[in-house]
């Protein structure tokens, strides 16, 4: 196997792509969220997975949006950005449903309360044991960012996979940002890491082609070790107050960005 590894230097400024610098330096971006590009680094990790502005692109449980109020605004007037979340009612009733119902409704409200940026943002809900994403091969790029774990340790990242190709079309990419363990783990493991060569070899068992790997999201800082897993790192901060200068030290998880690619 082999691929394309690219490393990104951090700082520099998207030039040659200056709608996508416009939608990261955006007035209406969270600020709290803004703190965190330091760590993220959007503009190049989106440029890694060759995004364009007419593009249909379905971003994976959005979660509270950090990466909504990039992507929505950028493909609005020529593209289309969905926001592809949990269906609650594909749920048992209980603490998932309901988490998953607010999930949603408070993504909808951030998209209702800005129609000028987020009026075109499309939203499609799925069943985690079945999942759906849209039309088959209707979309060019479909994205995930830090949730992988949560899909093995459910039991759903081989069908979560299979859906994201077959919603995609034919040189569609898949782009997967995740929280990079030092090797394998079990599938219950309760760090928030998983092994690099686990998430090829998922992507790769539904058919995909590893296109690339990336570096721009890695931290060696990051040991890996921590009481909490990856939660115990910003922006979860769940240790010790006395511990905030260590980890703040140490900042966000380690991670791969990996794109693949469906012949």
């Amino acid at each position: 196997m082999s691929c394309a590894i690219v490393w990104f230097r951090r700082d520099l400024r998207l030039d040659d792509n200056p709608a996508l610098q416009a939608a990261l330096d955006g007035a209406w971006r969270d600020r709290v969220y803004v703190q965190r590009d330091v760590w993220r680094h959007p503009g190049q990790t989106l440029a890694f997975f060759g995004i364009k502005p007419t593009q249909t692109v379905i971003e994976i449980t959005p979660g509270g949006g950090w990466y909504s109020e990039i992507l929505a605004p950028y493909l609005r007037d020529r593209g289309k950005y969905v926001a592809a979340v949990v269906d609650p009612q594909a749920l048992p009733e209980g603490r998932g449903r309901d988490y998953q119902q607010r999930a949603r409704d408070e993504l909808q409200k951030k998209f209702d309360a800005q129609p000028e940026l987020y009026g075109k943002a499309a939203f499609v809900a799925y069943a985690p044991a079945a999942p759906v994403f849209g039309a088959d091969t209707s979309a060019d790029l479909v994205l995930t960012f830090r949730n992988v774990h949560n899909w093995r340790a459910a039991g759903q990242a081989e069908g979560m996979f299979a859906g994201f190709y077959k919603v995609l079309k034919p040189g569609g990419v898949l782009g997967v940002v995740e929280h990079r363990a030092k090797a394998d783990v079990p599938a219950d493991d309760a760090s928030g890491y998983v092994g690099q060569a686990q998430v090829i070899a998922m992507a790769e068992a539904a058919g995909f082609r590893l296109a690339g790997q990336s570096e721009v999201n890695a931290n060696p800082r990051d040991s890996k070790d921590h009481p909490n897993g990856v939660w115990t790192l910003p922006p979860t901060n769940k240790h010790d107050a006395a511990d905030a200068a260590k980890y703040e030290a140490i900042g966000e998880s380690d991670r791969m960005t990996l794109k693949f690619v469906k012949p």
